[in-house]
């Protein structure tokens, strides 16, 4: 647990513990008692605690893709280049990024007047749902410049991942060695479909057609990037990664 790559995934698996933990009891709870009553501070908290471990996480998996680059295309200078301080800082910048985009977003959208009632399509306070409830045309364009921060981050994160795996791709084909390409495909395929599934569930619900939105799903879709990534991905991690299925099954047996 004290190399890079596990110090990594302990810090994804808190990530993805307090996204679950954010929306999902709550909305639980809401089902158990058939209500879906929220106050105006509970609202601003669950927005600023889903933005901030949200973003942290997107940032750590760009983080994640340069140790794979490292590991795979450097590997005689990994432990100088990720050393238990780099690994420490990149994950502080991560989860600091995390914190300052999600205050910045949470304190604008709530300073925003909202008088179209106080009724949340969703399950949960996503931002686009509030913003429906605004009436100030001046604060929503104001609200449009920090989405095109957002997506300047999001657009940044995702050009460093690919730029990423394409070296490593470069370096595993240029590998003589069948069993070595095997295995370094191996070491990339549980980042890379984290990678895929937060992306990929992310798009579809924030970057699909206006005219086939409907309540039904936006549901579904939110609740396809919100829950399903942080539940599948230490299932994804677990079944890849021999060392830990070795270490429960000893564990197991005794």
């Amino acid at each position: 647990l004290h190399t890079p790559m596990y110090f990594f995934l302990l810090s994804l698996t808190l990530l993805d513990l307090g996204c679950i933990s954010t929306t999902v009891p709550k909305a639980m709870a809401n089902s158990l008692w058939d209500t879906r009553a929220i106050s105006y501070l509970g609202c601003a908290v669950q927005l600023f605690f889903f933005l901030f471990l949200f973003t942290a996480e997107y940032c750590l998996l760009t983080v994640m893709a340069y140790d794979r680059y490292i590991a795979i295309c450097k590997p005689l200078h990994y432990w100088t280049l990720l050393g238990s301080r780099a690994c420490v800082h990149m994950a502080a910048a991560a989860w600091g990024t995390g914190f300052l985009y999600s205050l910045m977003h949470t304190a604008n959208t709530f300073s925003l007047p909202l008088c179209h009632g106080n009724a949340v399509d969703q399950f949960f306070c996503e931002i686009p749902q509030i913003l429906e409830l605004s009436c100030s045309d001046s604060d929503y364009l104001r609200e449009a410049g920090h989405i095109v921060f957002s997506a300047c981050l999001a657009v940044g994160c995702f050009v460093f991942i690919v730029l990423s795996y394409v070296q490593i791709l470069r370096a595993v084909l240029r590998n003589p060695s069948e069993q070595g390409r095997q295995k370094a495909f191996s070491t990339c395929l549980p980042h890379l479909s984290v990678v895929s599934l937060f992306i990929s569930t992310v798009t579809s619900a924030y970057l699909k057609p206006h005219s086939i939105s409907s309540p039904s799903l936006d549901l579904v879709l939110a609740i396809l990037y919100s829950a399903v990534p942080p539940a599948v991905n230490p299932l994804i991690y677990s079944i890849r990664n021999q060392e830990l299925k070795s270490a429960v099954w000893r564990l197991m047996t005794g």
